[in-house]
């Protein structure tokens, strides 16, 4: 498929390089590897660091910011960052508080984050690993512990950026980046493909069909549907989300409306207006709406729905204010 591009083999050079042109006055590149912390902040403080494969930009570089992340590793596209980066990243963020390394849940993620916090660990750096499991199509829920993470990490990244801020502890840090994941749920459908740079479509879905539970790497969904309107396919997506959280009445919800890659905000913000209708109608409170592209698959088509329940807490942390080159909130 057409990209602009140069050398596939230099697409994530390339595109950090170009980004870190833009927000050279926040950000700084890690020397001799693919990853970015953020300048001029606090000496003390827990440090966050996330990362993962590119291709889903804004996340995760696009996410580092005050009130997020401190830093993030970058792999290849669709791949996991390699153990060297992530030491790396985590030898340039080093100080006494320690650092949490918020990590979507894929193996090679999972894996490769690991190996870094051990080797840093034999260094002195005082790590933590989080899981983000919000892909409620990935596994059932007797299993959710297996689950993938998608577009739920902007939830808990958020709320785990906003501890650090405030001085939370790495012990308090962590705690919190598990019950915010614990709140958040996510389910995604796609319409369209996406391919790797120089690479043909990596599976194919009909022009009459879509993909119900789709992942953000092109992995099997649940079920393939037939096309239809986009309310009947919206009711069908919020539903199961509404159960696994044991939403009631006056409950309160931070919504993210997510496009993959390649949806228009004119879509998104139609999928927006059916989720409120329907949390309305059930008198669950959305506290706060999110609507654009967080977390991408490349030119994917679709849309993942992602719910955060809150409680006093997490309402607290999330109301404060963010700022990143991809996400802002100005705070209460």
């Amino acid at each position: 498929m057409k990209k602009l591009i140069n050398d596939p083999t230099m697409v994530v050079s390339e595109s950090l390089e170009g980004f870190m042109k833009a927000n050279q006055s926040t950000l700084q590149r890690v020397e001799g590897v693919n990853g970015i912390i953020r300048k001029n902040m606090p000496k003390q403080g827990v440090r966050i660091v996330t990362g993962g494969g590119s291709g889903h930009e804004p996340s995760f570089l696009g996410l580092v910011g005050e009130g997020m992340a401190s830093g993030a590793a970058l792999g290849n596209v669709f791949t996991s960052p390699d153990p060297l980066t992530i030491l790396t990243v985590l030898r340039s963020l080093k100080n006494d508080d320690g650092i949490l390394c918020l990590v979507i849940n894929y193996a090679g993620d999972t894996m490769n984050f690991g190996i870094a916090a051990e080797m840093a660990a034999e260094e002195g750096i005082k790590v933590s690993i989080a899981l983000v499991t919000d892909d409620i199509a990935s596994a059932p829920i007797a299993d959710k512990a297996e689950r993938r993470g998608v577009a739920g990490v902007l939830f808990v990244l958020k709320i785990v950026g906003a501890a650090s801020e405030k001085g939370y502890s790495l012990e308090e840090v962590t705690l919190l980046a598990d019950k915010a994941n614990k709140a958040t749920r996510t389910l995604s459908i796609a319409l369209t493909p996406c391919s790797l740079p120089g690479s043909p479509p990596n599976f194919s879905i009909d022009e009459n069909e879509y993909e119900f539970g789709m992942g953000i790497h092109g992995e099997p969904g649940i079920e393939t549907k037939n096309m239809a309107l986009a309310d009947e396919i919206v009711e069908e997506m919020l539903t199961p989300l509404i159960e696994e959280l044991q939403l009631k009445k006056d409950n309160e919800v931070i919504v993210l409306i997510n496009g993959t890659g390649a949806t228009t905000d004119l879509e998104l913000n139609i999928v927006n207006r059916k989720v409120t209708q329907l949390l309305e109608d059930r008198e669950i409170i959305i506290h706060d709406s999110v609507i654009g592209s967080y977390c991408t698959s490349l030119e994917m088509a679709g849309v993942s729905i992602s719910l955060l329940l809150l409680d006093d807490t997490l309402k607290q942390l999330y109301d404060a204010p963010a700022y990143t080159p991809s996400y802002y909130k100005r705070g209460e």
